[in-house]
């Protein structure tokens, strides 16, 4: 008997860059392209924006400096329309070099950020690790209620007492880690291995503010902890019963 031939297409992942650098888009499409990578061009913000909603990509490599507005506020913009933009993974670029610029960028929700210049493997080896992450997440079972917060994985979607919270990217994750080990004490050192394998003299200097952030956004005090517990001299604790 013979089998019938069953051909599987993988789609190509769609990467959107948003840089004035004509040239750079050029050699990035041409590089990127050879990895199975399907990449867009976008010299603006408003065309960028555009390409989002036509070509839906798997990941945004968004450069700072841009016309119109820069790249952080465009990333402030995408996390906050969540509900039109999705997940939308972010890698963001940059000529400066200062760590402030970086810090800023990954606390508004950006996966991780690249200096100019950079080679472009590495460019390469960030993108696929920003896009198993993103595929990581389909496969994880949703987690069990805790204290009256729940998470559904599949839609990336935490609800605190029935009301959907808009949490960024590294937020989200953030929270994940931590439900996913109730009670248990992290170090920022074990945060920092973690989450993300961002640079981690980068992302030291931004824990806390991290921290801060998520535990606003749950309605959430260091005096009286409901979830997140500071535990002086050691790092952190997530608390709460599962429900």
């Amino acid at each position: 008997m013979t089998l019938p031939i069953t051909t599987v297409y993988l789609r190509m992942k769609q990467i959107l860059i948003i840089d004035d650098d004509e040239k750079l888009g050029q050699l990035l499409t041409q590089y990127l392209e050879r990895y199975d990578m399907k990449v867009h061009v976008a010299m603006t913000p408003t065309r960028g924006f555009e390409l989002i909603k036509k070509v839906k990509p798997d990941l945004l490599i968004l450069d700072v400096m841009l016309p119109e507005k820069d790249g952080f506020e465009i990333c402030r913009e995408i996390r906050a329309k969540s509900s039109i933009y999705g997940q939308l993974p972010i890698l963001m670029l940059t000529a400066h070099a200062e760590v402030t610029d970086r810090i800023v960028g990954l606390e508004l929700g950006a996966d991780d950020y690249l200096p100019k210049p950079f080679e472009a493997r590495e460019l390469v080896a960030r993108i696929r690790n920003i896009l198993r992450r993103s595929s990581d997440d389909h496969g994880m079972s949703d987690i069990e209620p805790i204290n009256g917060l729940e998470v559904e994985v599949s839609r990336r979607e935490v609800k605190l007492d029935g009301d959907i919270l808009d949490l960024t990217t590294m937020e989200y994750e953030l929270l994940i880690l931590f439900m996913q080990f109730p009670n248990k004490t992290f170090t920022r050192d074990e945060l920092m291995n973690r989450l993300r394998g961002i640079d981690a003299e980068l992302f030291s200097r931004a824990v806390d503010t991290l921290v801060s952030r998520l535990r606003h956004k749950l309605k959430d005090t260091s005096k009286t902890p409901r979830f997140i517990k500071t535990v002086w001299g050691r790092g952190y604790t997530f608390v709460g019963e599962q429900i």
